[in-house]
């Protein structure tokens, strides 16, 4: 876990033995489990590190991250960035969101062992936990990471979060270009583009795009299950 040590001090996050436990034991869990399930296609310890621990937690000092104190992972997969967040952020409270519920069972079961205790889960898709009305627009943020485009990704975030609240979409070296597609998407579901947080680190070059959500997400959005990805707001 020493690169993981030094990514900490290198971007300043604080930790002590116990943080550096909770990761250690919840890569083994990911790992053992993922021989039985799909959670990640990354089984080289030093490569999970790199990929999934350090470019999750990339956004700590981000005031938009800083400032916020409800988050929800859409898509969260194997639990990322979610879980790496929530272990360096135990003042936050996360909800991770997944549509396959066995993927959330592990990370319930790994939360539960571990002591992470600031993350719940819930079972569903993105568009129809977005109509929920205990979910519709009530997260200070939004993370998500290699999930959709951007277009098909604001449909599926833009809608859980609160005006004045942010949407941080993890993305890889297209995000520009992903931006400019996704202008009108932005848009119309109320959110306004503001930066791209490049962070070079331990050889790899990572992008963040922040979305601001300046209005209310019309009603109609998200539209039902499935049409998102199969014809995005463009």
């Amino acid at each position: 876990m020493n690169k993981l040590i030094e990514s900490f001090e290198k971007l300043n996050v604080p930790f002590d033995e116990f943080t550096v436990e909770k990761f250690q034991k919840y890569m083994e869990g990911i790992l053992e489990w993922n021989e039985k399930i799909n959670l990640t296609a990354i089984t080289d310890k030093e490569e999970f590190i790199s990929k999934h621990y350090i470019d999750s937690i990339l956004s700590y000092h981000f005031p938009e991250y800083v400032n916020a104190e409800s988050i929800i992972d859409v898509g969260t997969g194997g639990g990322f960035p979610g879980v790496p967040l929530a272990i360096v952020s135990p003042d936050k409270e996360f909800l991770l969101a997944d549509s396959l519920n066995k993927r959330l069972k592990v990370i319930n079961e790994l939360a539960s062992e571990i002591g992470i205790e600031n993350v719940v889960t819930v079972h569903g898709r993105a568009e129809e936990l977005a109509r929920n009305k205990k979910y519709r627009e009530s997260f200070d943020l939004c993370i998500s990471r290699a999930v959709a485009n951007l277009a098909v990704l604001s449909e599926y975030c833009l809608p859980f979060i609160k005006i004045g609240g942010f949407l941080l979409a993890y993305k890889g070296p297209d995000a520009e270009e992903e931006v400019k597609r996704a202008e009108k998407a932005i848009k119309t579901l109320g959110g306004k583009f503001k930066t791209i947080k490049s962070v070079e680190l331990d050889g790899y070059d990572h992008n963040i795009v922040l979305i601001e959500k300046i209005k209310n997400t019309p009603l109609k959005y998200p539209r039902k299950a499935g049409t998102p990805s199969k014809e995005p707001i463009l």
